[in-house]
Protein backbone atom coordinates (compact mmCIF):
# COMPACT_ATOMS: atom_id res chain seq x y z
CA UNK A 1 0.00 0.00 0.00
CA UNK A 2 1.28 3.29 -0.91
CA UNK A 3 -0.20 6.58 -0.21
CA UNK A 4 -1.23 9.52 -3.18
CA UNK A 5 -1.83 13.14 -2.83
CA UNK A 6 -5.60 14.02 -4.26
CA UNK A 7 -6.79 17.30 -4.87
CA UNK A 8 -10.23 17.85 -5.00
CA UNK A 9 -11.36 20.59 -7.39
CA UNK A 10 -14.91 22.26 -7.40
CA UNK A 11 -16.99 25.53 -8.57
CA UNK A 12 -17.91 27.84 -5.82
CA UNK A 13 -21.43 29.73 -5.22
CA UNK A 14 -20.04 32.43 -7.62
CA UNK A 15 -20.48 29.67 -10.54
CA UNK A 16 -16.97 31.15 -12.07
CA UNK A 17 -14.55 30.26 -8.92
CA UNK A 18 -12.54 27.43 -8.34
CA UNK A 19 -11.51 25.79 -5.16
CA UNK A 20 -10.05 23.12 -3.94
CA UNK A 21 -8.41 21.06 -0.87
CA UNK A 22 -6.14 18.08 -0.47
CA UNK A 23 -6.21 14.34 0.99
CA UNK A 24 -3.88 11.36 1.49
CA UNK A 25 -5.79 8.24 -0.11
CA UNK A 26 -4.28 4.56 -0.06
CA UNK A 27 -3.58 3.18 -3.54
CA UNK A 28 -2.43 -0.59 -4.12
CA UNK A 29 0.95 -0.79 -5.51
CA UNK A 30 0.87 0.70 -8.90
CA UNK A 31 -2.62 0.11 -9.11
CA UNK A 32 -3.99 3.47 -10.85
CA UNK A 33 -6.79 5.08 -8.54
CA UNK A 34 -10.46 4.08 -10.08
CA UNK A 35 -12.83 6.91 -9.87
CA UNK A 36 -15.08 5.01 -7.54
CA UNK A 37 -12.28 4.35 -5.13
CA UNK A 38 -11.85 7.92 -4.14
CA UNK A 39 -14.40 8.78 -1.63
CA UNK A 40 -16.89 11.41 -1.57
CA UNK A 41 -15.82 14.69 0.59
CA UNK A 42 -17.49 17.77 1.86
CA UNK A 43 -16.37 21.45 2.72
CA UNK A 44 -17.55 23.99 4.65
CA UNK A 45 -20.37 25.90 2.06
CA UNK A 46 -20.61 29.03 4.24
CA UNK A 47 -17.11 30.30 3.23
CA UNK A 48 -17.75 29.46 -0.87
CA UNK A 49 -21.64 31.09 -0.92
CA UNK A 50 -23.08 27.91 -1.01
CA UNK A 51 -24.55 27.26 2.23
CA UNK A 52 -25.42 29.10 5.94
CA UNK A 53 -23.19 28.38 9.22
CA UNK A 54 -26.06 26.81 10.67
CA UNK A 55 -26.07 23.87 7.96
CA UNK A 56 -23.02 24.24 6.14
CA UNK A 57 -21.52 21.10 5.20
CA UNK A 58 -21.67 20.32 0.85
CA UNK A 59 -20.66 17.50 -0.40
CA UNK A 60 -18.10 16.87 -3.08
CA UNK A 61 -18.94 13.97 -5.28
CA UNK A 62 -15.52 13.09 -7.22
CA UNK A 63 -17.28 13.13 -11.16
CA UNK A 64 -13.26 12.62 -13.02
CA UNK A 65 -9.71 11.76 -12.27
CA UNK A 66 -7.02 13.22 -13.88
CA UNK A 67 -2.82 13.39 -13.49
CA UNK A 68 -1.85 15.74 -11.15
CA UNK A 69 0.84 17.71 -13.61
CA UNK A 70 1.74 20.03 -10.58
CA UNK A 71 3.07 17.62 -8.09
CA UNK A 72 3.61 14.59 -10.52
CA UNK A 73 2.66 10.73 -10.53
CA UNK A 74 0.94 9.17 -8.86
CA UNK A 75 -0.85 12.09 -7.51
CA UNK A 76 -3.99 12.85 -8.73
CA UNK A 77 -6.96 15.49 -9.74
CA UNK A 78 -10.40 15.21 -8.72
CA UNK A 79 -12.72 17.51 -10.50
CA UNK A 80 -16.17 17.13 -7.98
CA UNK A 81 -19.28 18.42 -8.27
CA UNK A 82 -21.48 20.01 -5.26
CA UNK A 83 -24.46 18.20 -3.58
CA UNK A 84 -26.48 19.49 -0.79
CA UNK A 85 -27.29 16.38 1.67
CA UNK A 86 -30.94 16.24 0.49
CA UNK A 87 -29.37 15.11 -2.72
CA UNK A 88 -29.87 18.27 -4.70
CA UNK A 89 -27.26 20.20 -6.37
CA UNK A 90 -25.91 22.92 -4.60
CA UNK A 91 -25.49 25.91 -5.90
CA UNK A 92 -22.84 26.42 -8.34
CA UNK A 93 -22.98 23.25 -9.34
CA UNK A 94 -24.46 22.95 -13.17
CA UNK A 95 -23.34 19.29 -13.76
CA UNK A 96 -25.81 17.88 -13.07
CA UNK A 97 -28.05 19.72 -15.99
CA UNK A 98 -25.72 18.57 -18.71
CA UNK A 99 -25.58 15.14 -17.42
CA UNK A 100 -29.27 15.04 -18.11
CA UNK A 101 -29.01 16.59 -20.97
CA UNK A 102 -26.18 14.81 -22.41
CA UNK A 103 -27.82 11.37 -21.52
CA UNK A 104 -29.87 11.29 -24.49
CA UNK A 105 -27.86 13.53 -26.59
CA UNK A 106 -24.64 10.95 -26.47
CA UNK A 107 -25.91 9.45 -29.53
CA UNK A 108 -24.94 12.04 -31.89
CA UNK A 109 -21.21 12.09 -30.24
CA UNK A 110 -20.97 16.05 -29.61
CA UNK A 111 -17.31 17.31 -30.17
CA UNK A 112 -16.87 20.45 -28.51
CA UNK A 113 -13.53 22.50 -29.31
CA UNK A 114 -13.38 25.36 -26.99
CA UNK A 115 -11.52 28.47 -27.29
CA UNK A 116 -10.31 30.05 -23.63
CA UNK A 117 -9.26 33.59 -23.78
CA UNK A 118 -7.75 35.27 -20.30
CA UNK A 119 -5.46 38.28 -19.31
CA UNK A 120 -2.94 38.02 -17.40
CA UNK A 121 -2.80 40.65 -14.42
CA UNK A 122 -0.56 42.01 -12.38
CA UNK A 123 -0.85 40.87 -8.67
CA UNK A 124 -2.72 43.73 -7.57
CA UNK A 125 -5.40 42.89 -10.22
CA UNK A 126 -5.58 46.57 -11.79
CA UNK A 127 -3.23 47.01 -14.80
CA UNK A 128 -2.64 44.04 -17.28
CA UNK A 129 0.84 42.45 -17.27
CA UNK A 130 3.61 43.94 -19.05
CA UNK A 131 1.38 47.41 -19.43
CA UNK A 132 2.90 50.69 -18.30
CA UNK A 133 1.83 52.31 -15.29
CA UNK A 134 0.61 55.49 -16.37
CA UNK A 135 -0.14 55.23 -20.02
CA UNK A 136 -1.87 52.65 -22.49
CA UNK A 137 0.76 50.24 -25.02
CA UNK A 138 1.08 50.63 -28.78
CA UNK A 139 -2.54 50.01 -29.97
CA UNK A 140 -3.50 46.63 -31.30
CA UNK A 141 -2.01 45.26 -33.84
CA UNK A 142 0.91 43.67 -33.41
CA UNK A 143 0.70 41.21 -30.44
CA UNK A 144 -1.84 38.57 -31.73
CA UNK A 145 0.51 35.33 -32.31
CA UNK A 146 3.34 38.15 -31.69
CA UNK A 147 6.98 36.81 -30.77
CA UNK A 148 9.78 39.18 -28.96
CA UNK A 149 10.17 41.92 -26.16
CA UNK A 150 7.10 44.88 -26.62
CA UNK A 151 4.71 42.31 -28.49
CA UNK A 152 4.41 38.95 -25.59
CA UNK A 153 4.69 38.73 -21.82
CA UNK A 154 3.69 36.52 -19.50
CA UNK A 155 4.90 33.30 -22.02
CA UNK A 156 6.32 31.20 -19.40
CA UNK A 157 3.46 30.56 -18.02
CA UNK A 158 1.53 30.04 -21.27
CA UNK A 159 3.91 27.21 -21.82
CA UNK A 160 3.94 25.72 -18.76
CA UNK A 161 0.23 25.05 -18.38
CA UNK A 162 0.38 23.67 -21.92
CA UNK A 163 2.51 21.00 -20.94
CA UNK A 164 0.39 20.32 -17.69
CA UNK A 165 -2.82 20.08 -19.57
CA UNK A 166 -0.81 17.78 -21.78
CA UNK A 167 0.40 15.75 -18.55
CA UNK A 168 -2.68 15.77 -17.02
CA UNK A 169 -4.49 14.17 -19.87
CA UNK A 170 -6.59 17.19 -20.71
CA UNK A 171 -7.05 17.48 -24.91
CA UNK A 172 -5.25 20.50 -25.37
CA UNK A 173 -5.38 21.78 -29.06
CA UNK A 174 -2.99 24.23 -28.61
CA UNK A 175 -2.39 28.11 -28.12
CA UNK A 176 -1.60 31.65 -28.65
CA UNK A 177 -0.76 34.66 -27.93
CA UNK A 178 -4.55 37.02 -28.51
CA UNK A 179 -4.89 40.47 -29.91
CA UNK A 180 -4.78 42.71 -26.49
CA UNK A 181 -1.08 43.01 -25.08
CA UNK A 182 -0.79 40.43 -22.21
CA UNK A 183 -4.54 38.11 -23.74
CA UNK A 184 -3.92 35.12 -24.56
CA UNK A 185 -5.53 31.98 -25.78
CA UNK A 186 -5.46 28.08 -25.46
CA UNK A 187 -7.64 25.62 -27.05
CA UNK A 188 -9.21 22.49 -26.01
CA UNK A 189 -10.65 19.67 -27.61
CA UNK A 190 -12.31 18.13 -30.02
CA UNK A 191 -13.66 16.44 -27.22
CA UNK A 192 -16.61 14.24 -26.89
CA UNK A 193 -19.90 15.29 -24.50
CA UNK A 194 -19.32 16.18 -21.00
CA UNK A 195 -15.73 15.53 -20.91
CA UNK A 196 -15.37 18.74 -22.82
CA UNK A 197 -16.77 20.60 -19.88
CA UNK A 198 -14.75 18.84 -17.19
CA UNK A 199 -11.01 19.42 -19.39
CA UNK A 200 -12.29 23.40 -19.56
CA UNK A 201 -12.87 23.66 -15.79
CA UNK A 202 -9.70 21.49 -14.79
CA UNK A 203 -7.35 23.33 -17.60
CA UNK A 204 -8.93 26.69 -15.53
CA UNK A 205 -7.72 25.30 -12.62
CA UNK A 206 -4.54 24.17 -13.65
CA UNK A 207 -3.68 27.57 -15.03
CA UNK A 208 -4.57 29.67 -11.83
CA UNK A 209 -2.49 27.35 -9.85
CA UNK A 210 1.03 27.88 -12.87
CA UNK A 211 0.38 32.14 -12.36
CA UNK A 212 -0.11 31.62 -8.46
CA UNK A 213 3.84 30.74 -8.91
CA UNK A 214 4.81 33.98 -10.70
CA UNK A 215 2.68 36.03 -8.69
CA UNK A 216 0.16 36.79 -11.85
CA UNK A 217 -3.57 37.07 -11.60
CA UNK A 218 -5.41 35.29 -14.56
CA UNK A 219 -8.34 37.23 -15.53
CA UNK A 220 -11.94 35.79 -17.46
CA UNK A 221 -13.28 38.84 -17.06
CA UNK A 222 -14.88 39.85 -20.77
CA UNK A 223 -14.39 43.35 -20.77
CA UNK A 224 -11.87 44.18 -17.88
CA UNK A 225 -10.02 47.24 -20.10
CA UNK A 226 -12.93 49.80 -21.81
CA UNK A 227 -11.62 51.56 -24.75
CA UNK A 228 -10.51 50.05 -28.01
CA UNK A 229 -9.53 46.55 -26.65
CA UNK A 230 -10.35 43.63 -27.83
CA UNK A 231 -12.54 41.38 -25.11
CA UNK A 232 -12.25 37.95 -23.96
CA UNK A 233 -14.03 35.22 -25.52
CA UNK A 234 -14.77 31.17 -24.77
CA UNK A 235 -15.64 30.69 -28.66
CA UNK A 236 -16.92 27.28 -28.76
CA UNK A 237 -16.55 25.23 -31.98
CA UNK A 238 -19.07 22.61 -32.43
CA UNK A 239 -19.88 19.48 -34.88
CA UNK A 240 -22.43 16.01 -34.47
CA UNK A 241 -22.05 12.69 -35.86
CA UNK A 242 -24.65 13.87 -38.80
CA UNK A 243 -22.88 17.59 -38.82
CA UNK A 244 -19.47 15.45 -39.77
CA UNK A 245 -21.50 12.90 -42.04
CA UNK A 246 -24.38 13.98 -43.58
CA UNK A 247 -24.00 17.00 -46.21
CA UNK A 248 -25.50 20.30 -45.33
CA UNK A 249 -26.99 19.73 -41.57
CA UNK A 250 -25.16 22.07 -40.12
CA UNK A 251 -27.66 24.03 -41.48
CA UNK A 252 -30.44 22.64 -39.84
CA UNK A 253 -28.70 23.26 -36.52
CA UNK A 254 -27.69 26.69 -37.24
CA UNK A 255 -31.43 27.10 -37.95
CA UNK A 256 -32.05 25.47 -34.25
CA UNK A 257 -29.64 28.05 -32.55
CA UNK A 258 -31.18 30.79 -34.28
CA UNK A 259 -34.81 30.09 -32.43
CA UNK A 260 -33.42 29.99 -28.66
CA UNK A 261 -30.90 33.16 -29.09
CA UNK A 262 -31.96 34.98 -26.10
CA UNK A 263 -32.02 31.79 -23.71
CA UNK A 264 -28.26 30.82 -25.02
CA UNK A 265 -27.48 34.49 -24.16
CA UNK A 266 -29.03 34.25 -20.59
CA UNK A 267 -26.33 31.60 -19.89
CA UNK A 268 -23.44 32.66 -22.11
CA UNK A 269 -21.67 34.18 -19.08
CA UNK A 270 -21.73 37.40 -17.05
CA UNK A 271 -21.35 40.78 -18.25
CA UNK A 272 -21.02 39.46 -22.04
CA UNK A 273 -23.04 42.47 -23.00
CA UNK A 274 -20.04 44.64 -22.55
CA UNK A 275 -18.15 42.34 -25.08
CA UNK A 276 -21.19 41.60 -27.47
CA UNK A 277 -21.58 45.02 -28.82
CA UNK A 278 -20.82 44.54 -32.45
CA UNK A 279 -17.45 45.57 -32.34
CA UNK A 280 -13.68 43.85 -31.71
CA UNK A 281 -14.49 41.12 -33.94
CA UNK A 282 -18.14 40.86 -32.01
CA UNK A 283 -21.78 40.16 -33.11
CA UNK A 284 -24.44 42.30 -31.78
CA UNK A 285 -25.50 41.18 -28.35
CA UNK A 286 -29.59 41.22 -29.19
CA UNK A 287 -29.52 40.20 -33.03
CA UNK A 288 -28.72 36.70 -33.79
CA UNK A 289 -26.48 36.71 -37.50
CA UNK A 290 -24.19 33.71 -39.39
CA UNK A 291 -21.56 34.40 -41.75
CA UNK A 292 -19.27 32.89 -43.98
CA UNK A 293 -15.50 33.46 -42.22
CA UNK A 294 -16.88 36.10 -40.43
CA UNK A 295 -15.65 36.41 -36.87
CA UNK A 296 -18.17 39.12 -36.52
CA UNK A 297 -20.82 37.11 -36.19
CA UNK A 298 -23.11 35.15 -33.81
CA UNK A 299 -21.93 31.55 -35.59
CA UNK A 300 -19.22 31.56 -38.36
CA UNK A 301 -19.14 28.93 -40.37
CA UNK A 302 -15.51 28.05 -41.92
CA UNK A 303 -14.94 27.76 -45.47
CA UNK A 304 -13.55 24.38 -45.18
CA UNK A 305 -17.22 23.19 -44.08
CA UNK A 306 -18.74 25.54 -46.33
CA UNK A 307 -17.13 24.02 -48.89
CA UNK A 308 -17.54 20.36 -48.30
CA UNK A 309 -20.86 20.53 -46.35
CA UNK A 310 -19.69 18.41 -43.84
CA UNK A 311 -17.73 19.97 -40.21
CA UNK A 312 -18.08 22.05 -37.25
CA UNK A 313 -19.48 25.57 -37.16
CA UNK A 314 -17.88 28.30 -34.06
CA UNK A 315 -20.55 30.05 -31.36
CA UNK A 316 -18.68 32.60 -31.11
CA UNK A 317 -21.04 34.27 -28.17
CA UNK A 318 -19.62 32.72 -25.06
CA UNK A 319 -17.90 34.84 -22.98
CA UNK A 320 -14.75 33.63 -21.31
CA UNK A 321 -16.13 33.27 -18.00
CA UNK A 322 -19.21 31.02 -19.01
CA UNK A 323 -19.63 27.74 -17.38
CA UNK A 324 -19.08 24.79 -19.82
CA UNK A 325 -21.39 22.84 -18.30
CA UNK A 326 -24.37 25.28 -19.05
CA UNK A 327 -22.94 26.22 -23.10
CA UNK A 328 -21.99 22.52 -24.31
CA UNK A 329 -25.20 21.38 -22.47
CA UNK A 330 -27.87 24.44 -24.15
CA UNK A 331 -25.85 23.96 -27.21
CA UNK A 332 -26.54 20.08 -27.53
CA UNK A 333 -30.23 20.59 -26.06
CA UNK A 334 -30.86 23.05 -28.69
CA UNK A 335 -29.70 20.94 -31.61
CA UNK A 336 -29.85 17.48 -31.31
CA UNK A 337 -33.86 15.72 -30.91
Amino acid sequence: MSKIIAEYVWIDGSRETLRSKCRTLLCHGLHRVDLKEVPIWNFDGSSTEQAEGSDSEIYIVPVRIYKDSLRGAPHIIVMCKCMLPNGNPAKGNNRNYAEKIFENRIYEEPWYGIEQEYIMFNADGVRPLGWPDHADPAPQGPYYCGNGAGKVVGRNIVDEHYEACLKSDIDIFGTNAEVMLSQWEYQTGPTCGLKAADDLWVSRFLLHRIAEKYNVVISLDPKPIQGDWNGSGCHTNYSTKSMREINDSYNSVINSLSKRHKEHIDVYGSGNELRLTGKHETSSLDTFSVGLANRGCSIRIPRDTAKNGIGYIEDRRPSSNMDPYLVTAIIAETTIP
